[in-house]
């Protein structure tokens, strides 16, 4: 009785919030225009962990969000 309690003022309080426009979840840190300036710093020269330095991401996130074949094409296109 009392979780299905729980349950319910949770349901309410999440749908009162949907209302509102909020999201649930973690906000994510990689926005397009992080991105965007990832693959500037990386086409001006700079190595992965500069730019998780400077990003305050892991080299790991770095990588999720631009693979391997498009951090050769952006690093060939300074060449």
């Amino acid at each position: 009785m009392e979780r299905e309690l729980i349950v319910e003022r949770t349901r309410v309080g999440l749908r009162a919030a949907r209302e509102k426009g909020r999201i649930g979840g973690r906000q994510r840190i990689m926005t397009s225009e992080v991105i965007a300036r990832a693959e500037k710093m990386l086409a001006n020269g700079a190595t992965l962990e500069q730019i998780s330095l400077v990003l305050e991401v892991s080299v790991k996130t770095v990588y999720r969000y631009i693979p391997a074949a498009k951090q050769r094409s952006l690093r060939d296109s300074v060449c």
